[in-house]
């Protein structure tokens, strides 16, 4: 929920909602060596459980996180299958796992079965011509480690288009590209509730 957001931004981003929610990714042709490796990324399989180097930071990091997921899905399985893949797919393309969480909030509040207006589906609501573009046919953009995919791979793409400039990517991402408000959302979002710091563990001497 928008509430989660701090009280100055709550009552602008309950008014942006109905434009900043749907992640309606405008159709642009791609160079042939583009979507070749986009399409590489796609079809690559996921970890079987998470991206962590360090199985205490893992601890760490899925335990913080579920518990600010806790509201929004209920039934542990299910977050801490969510949780794994975020940190799995954002890590592997260079992406902040706890900006995928913002981007999540804002475009679906966590619904897996989110469907906008435009047409846009799933957790990180991505178009289907994506599909088309760089999938296989009969990828299921509600399935949650399809979503996610490709979520992070059109988000990696667009901020290597942007030449890492993350407002300019987040507002491709949106079909919102030199409009402030998408960006602003997601990063408020990011900032008021998912910004983590990794514990420090104390040294055995």
């Amino acid at each position: 929920m928008l509430k989660t957001l701090r009280p100055a931004l709550a009552c602008a981003a309950l008014a942006l909602a109905a434009n900043a929610h749907g992640g309606a990714q405008i159709y642009e042709p791609l160079a042939d060596s583009v979507r070749a490796g986009l399409q590489s990324a796609i079809a690559d399989q996921p970890a079987p459980r998470h991206g962590f180097t360090d199985s205490l930071e893992a601890v760490h990091w899925l335990t913080e996180m579920s518990q600010r997921l806790e509201r929004r899905i209920p039934h542990l399985g299910t977050r801490l299958d969510l949780l794994r893949t975020v940190h799995y797919e954002a890590t592997r393309f260079g992406l902040d796992p706890q900006l995928i969480l913002a981007l999540i909030q804002v475009e679906s509040n966590f619904r897996k079965f989110a469907l906008s207006s435009a047409g846009a589906r799933g957790y990180t609501q991505v178009m289907p011509f994506w599909v088309k573009l760089i999938g296989r046919k009969g990828d299921n953009l509600f399935n949650l480690r399809t979503n996610l995919r490709y979520g992070c791979v059109i988000l990696r793409h667009y901020l290597d288009l942007e030449s890492g400039n993350l407002t300019r990517a987040l507002g491709r991402y949106n079909g919102s590209l030199g409009k402030p408000e998408y960006p602003n959302l997601v990063l408020a979002s990011l900032k008021a509730r998912w910004r983590y710091e990794p514990k420090r563990t104390a040294r055995a001497y």
